[in-house]
């Protein structure tokens, strides 16, 4: 019987390791076209701290814990570059799900956040 409980805890696990495997597939990577289709005009948030609104002309408006700051956006080889006022541009791989996005770059956990249209109209 304990033999049988064992295996089945087995069973389990591996189930849900697998489980999240399939759910790990399931992201696709962008190119830069389909990011620029993807971003421009809409927001891109962690849905609780920081909002930040991405402007078809390349402008970025960024509102994080009550601080509004401004910059650019680009894309460059297949990646989406930001860069705020005094700081180094960060580029990210985008890679999607439905409205959910990692935004991954080389030396940094990825960001999990949500793509959707602007929470005030277009800004």
């Amino acid at each position: 019987m304990r033999q049988l409980r064992m295996v089945g805890r087995l069973i389990v696990s591996v189930a849900i390791c697998s489980w999240g495997a399939a759910a790990e597939e399931t992201f696709q990577k962008l190119t830069g076209a389909q990011i620029r289709g993807r971003i421009a005009g809409m927001e891109v948030s962690d849905e609780v701290h920081w909002r930040d609104f991405y402007d078809r002309t390349g402008r970025v408006t960024s509102s994080s814990m009550g601080h509004q700051r401004t910059g650019k956006w680009r894309i460059e080889k297949d990646q989406i570059c930001v860069e705020f006022e005094q700081e180094m541009p960060n580029c990210y791989d985008v890679l999607v799900w439905g409205k959910k996005a990692r935004l991954q770059r080389e030396g940094a956990l990825p960001l999990e956040v949500i793509i959707e249209p602007p929470s005030h109209g277009g800004r």
